[in-house]
C-alpha cells in the first residue's frame, strides 16, 4: 500500500533539475514553517517558525512566497488564527528582507477588509485585530513614504540627517508621520492591555501570552520613533516659532504620557522579565522651548536577547502537513478557507494509545499484588523459623536438665547412703527423657509444617512466574498492537504525502485525486476492520486481566488460610507443651511414690545414662560447629561493614572535595572578572568615591579571617562543610566587589593616585586568587591571608588619601550638617529628659514634706515640657523630609540644602538654640533642687526654650505647604511645647509662693516704732529693686541686640539690616511663647 502512493511523487520527480528539486523543497519548508507559527493555538508564535520564515524572504528576494502561503490560510474565520498572522507579517516587515515592504504594500486593502471585518466583533480578538491591522498599515504607508528608513527603524543619526535633509518641510512632515506611527502603537497596547482586563487573563497564561507577543515589536519600534521624535522637534524649534509647533508639542506630550504608562506596564509583566529589557523614559518631557534640554535627552533602547533553540516532536510537523494539505484539497475544489476536519483515524489511534497505558497500569498493578504476597508469604516463613528456634532452645534446655542429672548420678555412685537420691534422680532422668521424645516429636511435626509452606510457597512461586509470562505475553500483544499503529502511522503519513502531492498538482490530475479518493475509502473501510481486530483484542485483554484478578484473589484466600492453619498449630503446640507440664508434674508425683521400686534399676540407667552422655556430646559438637558458622557469618558482616563504611566515607570526602573546588573555581572567577574590567571600556563610565570603597574594602579583612577560622574548623571537623563553603563565597564576594569599586573609583581620581589604586586593586585580587589556590591545595593558609590582608590594607590606605578633608566638603556637606545636629539637639533633649527622671527619683528619695511637693511639681512640668520638646523635633523631621522631597527634583538632598542654603543655616541655628536652651533648663532644674538656683531662672530658661523652638517652626513653615498635613501637626507640636513651657513657669512661680509664704515674718509682736522702722526698709528695697530691674532690662536688651549682631555677621545676614528690626522681631515673638500664644 505505501509503495503505491510513493509511485506519484518518484514519477513527479523524474526529469526536474536540482535547482527545481531545492525550490520544491524550499516552498514545502516554508508552507512547514508558516503553519506551524500561524496556527489556531492560543499560544505566543513560536520564534523558531518565525526565523526560518524570515530567512524565507532573503532567499526569495520577497514576501511573496509569504503571502501565497498566508492568502490560503483562513483567516477570515478564526481570531486567533488572523492575528498570529499580523503578528507574523508585523516581524517580516520588520526584520525580512527589505523587497518584503513592497511585496506586502500590494495588500493594505486586503489587511483593511481583515480590520473590518474583525471590528465588528466588539469581545475577544475582534478590536485587537482591528488595531492591528490599522497599525501594519500605517507602518507601510509610513515606509512606503520613506524608502530609505529601514523596516526596524534602526539607523545613526547621521543617516537621519542624510534622509530629512536641510529642509525644515521635511522635518516637519516626518514628525507628523513618526505621531501617527506611535499613536496607532499606542492605541494597540491599550487595547491588549483593556482586553486582558476584561478577559481575567494575565501574562503567565497561554491567552494573555498570545495577546502579548507582539507588543514587543511595539516597544522596540515606538523607542526609535521616540528618539527621532523628539530630534526632529528639536531641529524644528530651533527654525520655527514656537506657536507654530504647538500642535506637535500637543501630540507629542500625550503621546509621552501614554508612552510611559505603556513601558511602566510593561515592564511589571513576569512574562517580559526574560524576553525584552523595558526601557523607562524620563520623569517630566523634554522642554523643546529650550535648546539646551536637549543634551539631557537619552535614547530608549529596548534590548531583546537572543532567543534559546527549541526541540519539538516531529509529530507536530505531520500534524501541520496535515491541515497544509487538506487546505489546499479544500481551496482547490471551491470549499472556502474552512477549518480542517478532524481525522478519525487519529482519534481512533489516540484511543488505542490510551487502552494500551491502562492495560500497562493494570499490569504494573498486578505485578505489585504478586510482589506483596510473596512479601506475605516469606513473613510467615520467618515467623515459623522464630518458632522452630524457640523449640530448639527448649531442646537445649532438656539436654542441660539431663547433664545436672548425670552429675547427681556421680555423686550418688560416690556416696552409698544416698540411694534415696539416686533413684530419684533415675525417675527425673527418666522423665526428662519422655520430655525430650515428645518434644522431638514436636519438633518433627513443625518441621513437616515447614516444609508444607515451603512446597506452597514453591507453587505460589510457579502461580507468579505463570502470572509474569503471561504479563510478558500481554505486552508482547501490546508491542505488536503498537507496531501495527506504528504502521498505521506510516501509512497515514504516505497518505498524507500523497495528499500534499496531489493538492500541488489539483488542476492537472483531478481525475487521479478521484481515483485515490476512491481507494482511501477502501483502506479506510480496511483500517475500520483492523480497528474492530484491535477492539476484540482488547476485549480478550480485558477478560484475561479479569482472570487473573480471580487468580490473585483465589491466592489471597489460599494465604488467609493458611496464616488459619499456621494460628491453629500455633494453638495447639501452646496446649501439647501445657499437657507435657502436667505430665512432667504428674511424673514428679509418681517418682516420690516409687522410688523405693526403682533401686534395682540402677545399673540399667546408668547404662542410659552413658547413651545420654554420648548423645550429648554428639549435640555439644553440634552446637559448637553452628556457633562456629554464625561467628564466620558475623565476622563476614562486621568486614562487609566496615568495607561499606570505608567506601561511603571516602565517597563523602570526594564530595566535599567537589563542593569545595566548585566554590573555588566560582570565586576565582568572580575575582578574575573583576579584574578584567580594568581593560572593559564601558566600564571606564562607572565612577565610585572613595568613602564607599571604604565601605566596600573594610569587610574583607574580616571575612579573610573568617575564612582562615573555618578552614581551621574544617580541618578538624569535616562535618563543618557548609561555614567553609559560606565563607569562601562571602570572601570571594567581598574581594571581587572590592576591586569593582576600587577600579570605579580609581575613575575619578588623577592619574598617579588612580594608576597606584588600580595596581593596589590588581594586587589585592591576586593576594585573593592565592588564598583560594592554597585553599585548594590543603594545609594551612595563614600566610596567605596575612599577605592578602596586607594587599587590602594597602589598598584602604589608598583610599583614605583620597577621601576629601572636611574643609573641601564644608559647602557640599552642608546637608549632612542640618541631619547631624537634628540628631544631635534630638539627643540632647533625650539626654536632658533621663536626667530630670534620675533627679525626680532621687528628690523623692531624700526630701519631704514642702520641700520635696516643690521640687516634684518643678521637675514633672520640666519633664513634660522635654517630652512635647522631644515630639516637636520629630515632626519638625517629618515635615523638612518632605519639603525636601517636594522640592529638589532631580536634584539630591545635599544640592537642595546647599541651594537653599539661607534657609538651612537658619534651621541649623534654631536647632543649635533648642539643644542649648535644654542644656540650660537642666542646668536650671538641677540648681533649683539642690537650693543654689533661683526660680527665675528656670523660668528664663523655659521662655527661652519655647522662644528656640518657636524659631524652629517658623523656619519650618518658611519652605512647606499651608496644606501639609505635616505642617499641621509641627503646629500642634508646637502649640504643646507653649502648654508645657506654661506649665514650667507656673509650677515655678507657685513653688517661690510657697517658699515666700514660709519664709515670712511674724509681724505681730512689733510695736509702732518697729513696725515703722520696717515699712521704710522694705520701701528701701522696693526701690532698689526696681532700679536693678530697669537696669537689667536695659542690659537684656543689649545683650540680645549684639546676640543678633553676631549671628547675622557669622550666618551671612546682610550687613544693612538693622540690629533693631532683628530685637522688635525677636522680642515679640518671645512675649508671645511667654504669654502662651
Amino acid at each position: 500500500m505505501s509503495t503505491k502512493h510513493h509511485i506519484p511523487r518518484v514519477m513527479g520527480n523524474r526529469g526536474k533539475t536540482s535547482d527545481e528539486v531545492e525550490r520544491e523543497n524550499f516552498e514545502k519548508n516554508q508552507t512547514v514553517a508558516i503553519n506551524k507559527a500561524i496556527n489556531s493555538q492560543e499560544t505566543p508564535v513560536k520564534e523558531k517558525h518565525v526565523r526560518i520564515t524570515i530567512l524565507g524572504t532573503f532567499t526569495d528576494n520577497g514576501a511573496s512566497m509569504f503571502w501565497h502561503i498566508a492568502n490560503r490560510l483562513p483567516v477570515q474565520g478564526n481570531p486567533i488564527l488572523c492575528w498570529k498572522f499580523c503578528h507574523v507579517l508585523h516581524k517580516i516587515v520588520r526584520e525580512g528582507h527589505p523587497n518584503s515592504m513592497v511585496d506586502s504594500f500590494k495588500y493594505c486593502s486586503h489587511l483593511s477588509d481583515l480590520g473590518k471585518l474583525w471590528g465588528h466583533l466588539k469581545d475577544g480578538y475582534g478590536k485587537l485585530i482591528e488595531n492591528y491591522c490599522s497599525l501594519l498599515i500605517q507602518k507601510l504607508h509610513f515606509h512606503k513614504k520613506n524608502m530609505e528608513i529601514p523596516g526596524n527603524l534602526l539607523m545613526s543619526d547621521e543617516q537621519f540627517a542624510k534622509i530629512c535633509g536641510s529642509d525644515v518641510n521635511n522635518y516637519f512632515e516626518i514628525a507628523v508621520d513618526m505621531l501617527d506611527y506611535m499613536d496607532e502603537i499606542l492605541s494597540l497596547q491599550h487595547s491588549v492591555f483593556s482586553s486582558l482586563d476584561m478577559s481575567r487573563s494575565n501574562s503567565m497564561t497561554n491567552s494573555g501570552q498570545c495577546r502579548l507577543a507582539p507588543l514587543i515589536l511595539c516597544i522596540q519600534d515606538s523607542c526609535q520613533l521616540y528618539d527621532y521624535t523628539v530630534k526632529s522637534l528639536f531641529r524644528l524649534h530651533s527654525s520655527l516659532t514656537p506657536d507654530t509647533l504647538a500642535g506637535h508639542r500637543d501630540r507629542f506630550i500625550s503621546a509621552y504620557r501614554k508612552l510611559k504608562q505603556f513601558y511602566l506596564s510593561s515592564s511589571n509583566l513576569q512574562y517580559f522579565k526574560n524576553l525584552v529589557q523595558v526601557p523607562y523614559l524620563p520623569d517630566e518631557p523634554p522642554n523643546f522651548l529650550i535648546a539646551s534640554d536637549f543634551s539631557k535627552h537619552v535614547k530608549p533602547v529596548a534590548v531583546v536577547p537572543e532567543p534559546e533553540p527549541e526541540n519539538e516532536p516531529d509529530s507536530e510537523s505531520v500534524g501541520d502537513l496535515i491541515d497544509t494539505s487538506e487546505d489546499k484539497f479544500d481551496a482547490a475544489f471551491g470549499n472556502g478557507f474552512g477549518p480542517p476536519e478532524v481525522d478519525e483515524r487519529d482519534i481512533l489511534i489516540e484511543r488505542l494509545q490510551k487502552e494500551i497505558q491502562f492495560l500497562k497500569s493494570e499490569i504494573e498493578r498486578i505485578k505489585f499484588e504478586d510482589q506483596r504476597v510473596i512479601s506475605a508469604q516469606m513473613q510467615k516463613i520467618a515467623e515459623l523459623e522464630k518458632i522452630l528456634s524457640e523449640l530448639r532452645l527448649s531442646a537445649d534446655k532438656a539436654l542441660k536438665e539431663n547433664e545436672s542429672t548425670k552429675k547427681r548420678l556421680e555423686e550418688a555412685s560416690l556416696n552409698a547412703g544416698a540411694l534415696a537420691k539416686l533413684a530419684e534422680a533415675e525417675k527425673h532422668a527418666k522423665g526428662n527423657e519422655e520430655k525430650f521424645k515428645k518434644m522431638k516429636e514436636i519438633y518433627n511435626k513443625l518441621r513437616e509444617e515447614h516444609v508444607s509452606l515451603i512446597r506452597k510457597n514453591a507453587d505460589t512461586t510457579k502461580q507468579l512466574e505463570t502470572e509474569k509470562r503471561l504479563v510478558e505475553e500481554k505486552e508482547q500483544f501490546i508491542q505488536v498492537s503498537k507496531s501495527q499503529m506504528d504502521r498505521l502511522e506510516n501509512e497515514r503519513k504516505v497518505i498524507q504525502d500523497s495528499l500534499q502531492q496531489s493538492a500541488d498538482k489539483v488542476t492537472s490530475q483531478l481525475a487521479e485525486a478521484t481515483a485515490q479518493n476512491t481507494e482511501l475509502l477502501n483502506k479506510q473501510e480496511h483500517l475500520e476492520n483492523q480497528v474492530k481486530t484491535l477492539e476484540d483484542t482488547k476485549g480478550n485483554l480485558i477478560s484475561q486481566l479479569q482472570t487473573s484478578e480471580e487468580e490473585c484473589e483465589s491466592l489471597q484466600v489460599n494465604l488467609e488460610a493458611l496464616e488459619k492453619e499456621k494460628q491453629q498449630t500455633e494453638d495447639a503446640l501452646q496446649l501439647e507443651i501445657r499437657n507435657v507440664q502436667g505430665q512432667l508434674a504428674a511424673l514428679k508425683d509418681e517418682m516420690t511414690t516409687n522410688e523405693m521400686k526403682r533401686k534395682n534399676e540402677i545399673d540399667s540407667l546408668k547404662g542410659k545414662l552413658d547413651d545420654a552422655v554420648s548423645e550429648k556430646a554428639a549435640m555439644e559438637a553440634q552446637l559448637k560447629k553452628d556457633i562456629e558458622d554464625l561467628q564466620g557469618r558475623l565476622s563476614q558482616l562486621d568486614s562487609d561493614k566496615q568495607a561499606g563504611e570505608k567506601r561511603l566515607q571516602e565517597d563523602l570526602s570526594q564530595l566535599h572535595r567537589d563542593l569545595i573546588d566548585s566554590a573555588l573555581k566560582e570565586g576565582r572567577q568572580f575575582i578574575v572578572d573583576a579584574m578584567l574590567l580594568v581593560e572593559n571600556p564601558a566600564h571606564i563610565t562607572v565612577k565610585c568615591n572613595a568613602e564607599f570603597l571604604l565601605l566596600r574594602a573594610e569587610p574583607v579583612l574580616s571575612a579573610l579571617e573568617n575564612l582562615n577560622t573555618a578552614q581551621n574548623v574544617y580541618m578538624e571537623n569535616s562535618a563543618d562543610l557548609e561555614g567553609l563553603l559560606k565563607t569562601i563565597i562571602g570572601l570571594s564576594n567581598q574581594m571581587g566587589d572590592c576591586v569593582i569599586h576600587g577600579i570605579a573609583t580609581s575613575h575619578s581620581a588623577q592619574l598617579d593616585a588612580a594608576e597606584e589604586l588600580v595596581s593596589a586593586c590588581q594586587s589585592a585580587g591576586e593576594s585573593g586568587i592565592e588564598v583560594l589556590n592554597s585553599l585548594k591545595k590543603g594545609g594551612s593558609i595563614k600566610s596567605e591571608v596575612h599577605k592578602s590582608a596586607e594587599k587590602v590594607k594597602h589598598l584602604i590606605k589608598l583610599a583614605e588619601d583620597l577621601v576629601p578633608k572636611m574643609v573641601d566638603v564644608k559647602e557640599k556637606e552642608i546637608g549632612d550638617l542640618v541631619e547631624n545636629e537634628m540628631h544631635s539637639t534630638s539627643a540632647a533633649i533625650e539626654q536632658a529628659a533621663k536626667k530630670i527622671e534620675e533627679m525626680l527619683h532621687q528628690t523623692r528619695k531624700d526630701m519631704s514634706g514642702v520641700e520635696l511637693t516643690v521640687n516634684e511639681s518643678i521637675l514633672d512640668s520640666c519633664t513634660g515640657l522635654m517630652q512635647a520638646i522631644k515630639v516637636l523635633l520629630v515632626k519638625s523631621q517629618e515635615l523638612q523630609k518632605e519639603i525636601v522631597g517636594q522640592g529638589r527634583g532631580t536634584a539630591s538632598v545635599k544640592e537642595f540644602y546647599k541651594k537653599n542654603h539661607r534657609w538651612t543655616e537658619g534651621l541649623l541655628s534654631a536647632a543649635k538654640a533648642v539643644g542649648w536652651g535644654a542644656t540650660s533648663l537642666l542646668d536650671a532644674a538641677d540648681k533649683v533642687v539642690r537650693g543654689d538656683g533661683k526660680f527665675e531662672e528656670l523660668i528664663v530658661c523655659s521662655n527661652e526654650i519655647a522662644a528656640s523652638t518657636a524659631q524652629l517652626v517658623v523656619a519650618s513653615k518658611v519652605k512647606a505647604d499651608r496644606k501639609s498635613k505635616k505642617l499641621s501637626e509641627l503646629s500642634e507640636a508646637s502649640r504643646g511645647v507653649t502648654s508645657c513651657t506654661g506649665k514650667v513657669v507656673g509650677s515655678a512661680r507657685e513653688a517661690a509662693q510657697i517658699i515666700e509664704e514660709q519664709n515670712l515674718m511674724d509681724f505681730t509682736k512689733l510695736n509702732l516704732i518697729q513696725a515703722k522702722k520696717e515699712e521704710m526698709q522694705s520701701q528701701v528695697r522696693v526701690l532698689e529693686l526696681e532700679k536693678e530691674l530697669e537696669t537689667e532690662r536695659y542690659k537684656l536688651g543689649q545683650v540680645r541686640k549684639r546676640h543678633y549682631q553676631l549671628a547675622g555677621e557669622n550666618e551671612g545676614w546682610e550687613i544693612e539690616v538693622k540690629s533693631k528690626y532683628c530685637l522688635n522681631f525677636y522680642y515679640p515673638l518671645t512675649q508671645l511663647v511667654v504669654k502662651g500664644i
